[in-house]
């Protein structure tokens, strides 16, 4: 997760997630609406899902993407918002 607060006016967070594979991204992508639905969060719709490569999710103070591992590295987010990267060898937890 990175604080955007005081760095852009797009959002407040940004969550950046990787998954192993296209199914996998579509199927984080998918739980994710589910998620949202069940807490009643309304008017965000995945872009990118077909595809799965990178998908976004713009919830209006949160942005998420989710990536497969290649494209999140191309891209590199984690270093255009100057943010430290996680330690790969910590387990993730939520």
């Amino acid at each position: 997760m990175i604080d955007l607060k005081g760095k852009s006016d797009i959002a407040d967070y940004m969550v950046i997630a990787s998954g192993q594979s296209n199914r996998q991204v579509a199927t984080m992508a998918d739980r994710l609406m589910e998620v949202a639905k069940k807490y009643g969060v309304k008017g965000i719709t995945p872009e990118g899902r077909a595809k799965a490569d990178w998908v976004l999710f713009d919830a209006g103070d949160i942005v998420i993407h989710l990536f497969r591992p290649e494209v999140r590295q191309f891209y590199n987010l984690e270093k255009m918002w100057n943010a430290e990267l996680p330690n790969p060898s910590e387990p993730t937890t939520f």
